[in-house]
């Protein structure tokens, strides 16, 4: 059995040995890859389901574009080239003989899809065109972490077009609320949405927007972001229109992303020293069965018992497995499956059929009772939504009570930023001086509020802008 390493003391290496002891992924002979597992693929296969529902619910549809973009196609947006220039990896070499122009590995597909929307859109009546596509990239990571950050990964990444620049900045704010309700909906996760500054847009956007979420060790994650592109993409992929009115006009563009990050946050919101917590909306098992079959019991009998409940649970859409691995002690299952974070244990044996009972754990309190055979579907359901409640308002709870600070001068409170991290709210000037003095703490200016509480900035004495969280992230 693997022992965790302390989740208070050394949260980084907890998390790492977590993701490799839960069979959530594993190591990969491309350096900053990662393999996703079965058990790994299945949470996010979750994910992508229920955004799926909400992405097409919202008037998009799915599309797939190219791996490889002509070299050329980067450079015709030269913010977007400078912003990922050093993350590219480039093809020169294929087919026997170098190329005569190399192929990016997509870093993001804003570039291939416009040359597409180019094609696409010659009329009023062709918008809004709304494409999403789920697709890998490929962006070289130097400080790779498991599903955080790492050098190919995972996501949906949506793309659209607008007659107007209203009309696409509602866009932007519907799907950015859309990613808000899933987290707190179906991962339990609370989070901040909000602009970036300007110098952490996107490149080539008008506007960045953000959702951020903080994790147990008082470290911030931007989970995704919607962005209000620039004309210059449309303007550069001679992207036109005929108007209402029969002028030539470019459209509005809009791209917005979540990817696998969302697993790894997954784990850093609920995980406990047992390993991970998994919030039952999003658990690919959600009840896990478990026979306690001692010396002298009936073996059929018990087995028939668990059966019997199995089927009412998958009858009643609660997705259970069966663990009757005889080669494995009760404990040692019970062990696996806390790792692994399943929200409900279920244990049967001949005392518990003769009671006609079962008796249930839950992963997040640990609290164990006995429940009757008779509507244990829907007593189990009830669990299960208690559950995923739980586990929504203890993080919103540590978030507030315990992750959030407002303070006027950050650089007064370095010992606190440090130890234990978190949100602090403060004010900013929006100077670029200013910016340097946060980074020299480790700090980052994660998002713009829409309140100015603070009347001057944090670092110096003029007149704050806005209010701005801080934070260290990953």
């Amino acid at each position: 059995m693997t022992k965790l390493p302390d989740i208070t003391s050394n949260f980084s290496e907890w998390y790492n040995e977590l993701v490799y002891a839960s069979e959530l992924a594993d190591h990969s002979p491309v350096r900053g890859s990662l393999v996703i597992r079965p058990y790994g693929n299945a949470i996010w296969e979750l994910m992508q389901k229920r955004l799926d529902e909400r992405i097409k619910a919202t008037g998009h549809q799915n599309a797939l574009f190219p791996l490889l973009i002509p070299q050329s196609f980067l450079y015709k947006e030269a913010e977007h080239v400078q912003g990922f220039a050093p993350e590219v990896a480039v093809v020169t070499y294929a087919g026997g003989k170098e190329l005569e122009e190399p192929y990016i590995v997509r870093p993001t597909s804003e570039t291939i899809i416009h040359h597409m929307f180019a094609r696409w859109i010659k009329s009023w009546r062709d918008l809004p065109l709304k494409i999403n596509q789920w697709a890998n990239v490929v962006r070289w990571e130097m400080r790779p972490r498991p599903f955080v950050r790492t050098t190919e990964f995972f996501w949906q990444e949506g793309h659209t077009a607008h007659e107007t620049q209203e009309q696409a900045h509602e866009e932007v704010i519907c799907m950015l609320n859309e990613y808000v309700e899933f987290c707190r909906d179906y991962l339990a996760i609370p989070s901040v949405a909000a602009r970036k500054p300007a110098h952490e847009r996107f490149p080539g956007a008008v506007e960045t927007y953000t959702f951020e979420s903080m994790m147990q060790d008082g470290k911030a994650l931007q989970m995704g972001t919607s962005h209000l592109l620039s004309q210059t993409f449309a303007h550069a992929f001679d992207m036109k229109f005929q108007d209402t009115q029969g002028n030539v006009a470019y459209p509005w563009l809009t791209s917005w992303a979540v990817t696998t990050r969302l697993v790894g946050a997954l784990i850093m919101v609920h995980g406990d020293q047992k390993g991970l917590v998994i919030p039952p909306m999003i658990a690919p098992y959600q009840v896990v069965i478990i026979p306690i079959i001692k010396k002298n019991d009936s073996e059929s009998r018990i087995l028939a018992a668990v059966e019997r409940i199995k089927e009412s649970l998958h009858h009643a859409g609660i997705r259970v497995l069966v663990d009757a691995d005889q080669t494995k002690t009760p404990g040692t299952k019970f062990y696996e499956w806390e790792l692994k974070g399943v929200p409900l244990r279920i244990e049967i044996g001949e005392r518990d059929i003769e009671k006609d009972s079962v008796i249930i754990v839950n992963r997040s309190t640990g609290e164990k009772k006995s429940i009757s055979c008779e509507n244990s579907a829907q007593t189990i359901q009830d669990e299960l939504r208690a559950m995923q409640n739980h586990l929504l308002r203890k993080a919103e709870d540590r978030l507030v009570q315990e992750q959030w600070q407002k303070v006027e001068k950050i650089m007064k409170e370095t010992v606190l930023f440090e130890e234990k991290g978190g949100f602090f709210q403060t004010g900013w000037c929006t100077n670029a001086s200013c910016v340097a003095m946060i980074k020299e703490i480790k700090g980052t200016i994660r998002c713009v509020l829409d309140e100015r509480t603070f009347e001057q900035c944090t670092i110096c004495d003029q007149k704050s802008e806005a209010d701005v969280l801080i934070a260290k992230a990953y």
